[in-house]
């Protein structure tokens, strides 16, 4: 597959835009100070940051006047990967850089958080609040006897709470990590379980689409299957009392207590944030406080050009990776909307209104939002003033031509479309947003600073205007410090470099082209994305196979041409067993109440049984590639199947729906 010759762009910033970019003057302050390339814009930027990585990292140091308590020995101690070693010897803490311009007298009484729900009612929280709040807190987990590595746990909604606990957690040192309220039991026990967490941080239920979910019988499980937890502290988000033994939130936050940051090593975890657990568990993904804290100031303030004047609101739930990239917009000064609610409720322009209202200057949503706007023939440019807008930013799944278009036509015709890609395994971007460059249709503008992104075929050839294989050749703080219980590292190292040793392999299909850009051709493994949500297969199977009626399933998760989303679940029916509209209503029903009512199949579809790998695995990737019109020959090794004509019902499927 190659990419076409790029037309002309649909955006290109203009000379004062250009020179006023954060990205601009840290390329003139750096080629002064550090030696980077003058001239050749970002492209020369680029290549300096990647070739002389120790250099660009210690410049994007000082450029956000980083506070080392104790003095980095090098910046990079050890480049192999895995098992990179940043700034030795510093020590730091990310709240403390999250709240600095708390200390601005000029700043401290502006809103830090905009908190948005279905109401569309804002509350703002100042700087000044927040901070006290924080250092309330703090003192409170010091005193529950939380210590620096200590796992602290939320079960909330996208609320200011959620922000203050997350920062009191850092502050003292402890481990972050947290689920959506709309995940169930089981889901939030594979991930909490395994890192077992001292204090745990839940509502009493969540408002959504216009409806209240109670969720106080999940918070009983989880207190009574989390053995670890010392407290559970109860945010009374739907206006119930605490219940019996568990910590009331007011109370924990009344004081006006000056925050103390403890200051830990820069490799010190800042929090855990999961993986979709296709082949099993979910994996427990460790990144540290200083990397994350580097990686969010490069990619907020020089990719996203956000500073003291901006207003930074993305949709996301706690359950995503963009939660936590959100929180960090505190680190550039900027005012950071908290959204919780539906994405289109009560109407699919839900978000346009949020962003209107809010005065946001960089919206991110979905792919799959932008989409559903364009199909269902809104307007938002025409019915709301969407004039503070400077950057519209999407990821999740990569955006579609028509999406640029349609962005372009209806919002705005001087907009910088950000499509962006990374992961949850880095909290950050690997590709996608550069104030200083054009947009070209269906592409993402550049490889991010720090990142030496290339295609390579199987062999490890790099490639140009083809499509393979996203790897990364160089290391980035941001990277893994470790998955939890993975003592010898083993399970961290067959997950990304065991196909290239050395060398990062993320699981998508990317073309690098002859001028730059980026195109992203979605996943290469069987990752279910919807919504930005990401879960895997493992966990709709030991809820769909719970049912009495289904002996095995299958469930695949499709990114189509026109940006849609299919995901199918196929099941295989116990001997007697009739797929009827009362079994598929049970089915829908078990995952929307064990799981996500994200991850509600759009179809399910009976097969005559599910085709497997030798060893016994289920095989997804290989269905996956023939539901998108891979021939059988190519996407899949006839050797490695227990049996291979099972194979062609879902080649038949294809082959009727392209019909």
């Amino acid at each position: 597959m190659t990419a076409a010759t790029p037309d002309a762009p649909l955006w290109q910033p203009g000379p004062d835009r250009i020179e006023a970019a954060a990205v601009t003057r840290f390329q003139n302050w750096a080629a002064t100070r550090y030696g980077a390339p003058a001239d050749g814009g970002y492209a020369a930027l680029h290549r300096w940051s990647v070739d002389e990585l120790d250099t660009f990292w210690q410049a994007v140091a000082e450029w956000f006047d980083i506070r080392f308590s104790s003095p980095y020995e090098c910046v990079l101690g050890d480049r192999a990967m895995p098992g990179a070693t940043w700034f030795p010897g510093a020590t730091l803490n990310y709240a403390e850089h999250a709240l600095r311009t708390a200390e601005d007298p000029a700043r401290a009484d502006l809103p830090a958080l905009l908190y948005v729900d279905e109401t569309h009612a804002q509350v703002p929280i100042s700087w000044a609040e927040l901070r006290r709040q924080v250092g309330a807190l703090a003192a409170e987990l010091r005193a529950l006897g939380v210590t620096p590595g200590d796992r602290v746990s939320g079960y909330l909604p996208n609320i200011p709470q959620a922000v203050v606990a997350f920062l009191a957690t850092a502050a003292v040192g402890g481990v972050w990590t947290s689920c959506a309220p709309d995940f169930g039991a089981r889901s939030v026990l594979d991930r909490f379980q395994q890192i077992e967490p001292v204090v745990l941080f839940t509502v009493d239920g969540y408002r959504y689409g216009g409806k209240e979910h109670d969720r106080t019988e999940t918070v009983a499980e989880l207190r009574r299957e989390l053995p670890t937890l010392r407290a559970v502290v109860h945010i009374p988000l739907l206006g119930t009392d605490a219940p019996e033994g568990a910590l009331a939130w007011a109370a924990l936050t009344s004081a006006d207590t000056e925050p103390v940051f403890e200051q830990v090593p820069f490799d010190h975890p800042l929090w855990v944030l999961y993986s979709s657990g296709t082949t099993g568990l979910p994996k427990a993904i460790v990144q540290s406080q200083g990397g994350i804290l580097l990686e969010h100031f490069k990619q907020l303030g020089l990719h996203c050009d956000l500073g003291p004047e901006d207003r930074f609101f993305w949709y996301t739930s706690t359950g995503w990776m963009m939660w936590n990239f959100l929180v960090s917009g505190l680190l550039t000064g900027t005012t950071v909307v908290l959204y919780d609610g539906s994405p289109g409720y009560p109407d699919v322009s839900a978000q346009w209104r949020v962003a209107e209202q809010t005065g946001a200057t960089l919206y991110g949503t979905s792919a799959a939002y932008v989409m559903a706007c364009r199909k269902a023939d809104i307007h938002p440019g025409r019915d709301f003033d969407l004039s503070r807008i400077q950057c519209v930013a999407t990821t999740g799944s990569p955006l579609p031509p028509d999406g640029f278009r349609w962005l372009h036509d209806e919002v705005a015709d001087d907009l910088w479309i950000a499509s962006v890609s990374g992961g949850t395994d880095v909290c950050s971007c690997f590709a996608g947003a550069v104030p200083t460059l054009p947009v070209h249709i269906g592409e993402l503008q550049a490889p991010c600073l720090g990142t030496d992104l290339q295609s390579w075929d199987p062999s490890g050839k790099a490639l140009i205007n083809e499509v393979g294989e996203l790897v990364v050749t160089n290391p980035l703080p941001s990277m893994p410090i470790r998955f939890w219980n993975d003592p010898d590292g083993s399970r961290y190292h067959d997950s990304y470099f065991d196909m290239y040793p050395g060398v990062w392999r993320h699981g998508d299909w990317i073309t690098i082209t002859d001028h730059g850009s980026v195109i992203i051709h979605g996943r290469s493994d069987s990752t279910l994305n919807r919504q930005g949500v990401r879960m895997g297969s493992a966990d709709i199977y030991e809820a769909v196979e719970r049912l009495p009626e289904i002996r095995e399933s299958l469930v695949i998760g499709l990114e189509e041409p026109d940006g849609g989303y299919w995901m199918p679940l196929f099941v295989h029916l116990t001997e007697g067993a009739t797929l009827d509209d009362d079994l598929r209503a049970a089915i829908k029903q078990t995952i929307r109440d064990n799981l996500s009512p994200r991850h509600v199949p759009d179809e399910v579809i009976e097969v005559p049984a599910i085709p497997h790998t030798l060893t016994g695995k289920r095989i997804e990737v290989p269905v996956k590639r023939l539901l998108q019109g891979t021939e059988l020959a190519k996407a899949v090794n006839p050797g490695s199947v227990d049996n291979l004509d099972l194979l062609h019902f879902y080649a038949d499927l294809a082959a009727r729906r392209r019909a």
